[in-house]
């Protein structure tokens, strides 16, 4: 199995979004490689949803202007964001000092 990691088109799309939206995007890249999203997705389109979060969360309306001249359908890129919006959510929920003992003693 060879996985193709999202961190090069991420640098090479990120260059004129500004570092604090690839510093973010950076870390949900990092996020998405806990879960199936990079296994099912090519890494560009991770890439892509990677700055698109990182740009809602940042508020960087120079970055929205870019998505829209992008020829991907914005709908790709939302689907991978709602894959990692539903890992943040289950990390939300995670109660470890709860659900670790539980798992361990069966």
């Amino acid at each position: 199995l060879i996985v193709h990691q999202p961190y090069r088109p991420l640098t090479l799309y990120a260059e004129s979004l500004g570092p604090e939206v690839l510093n973010t995007a950076w870390h949900i890249v990092n996020d998405s490689l806990r879960c199936d999203v990079i296994l099912t997705n090519p890494p560009h389109l991770i890439a892509l949803s990677a700055l698109h979060m990182s740009s809602v969360i940042h508020n960087n309306e120079h970055a929205m202007l870019w998505f829209s001249d992008l020829s991907i359908s914005i709908e790709k890129i939302t689907q991978v964001s709602q894959c990692l919006v539903q890992l943040y959510e289950l990390w939300r929920g995670f109660e470890e000092k709860k659900e670790i003992p539980q798992i361990l003693f069966r």
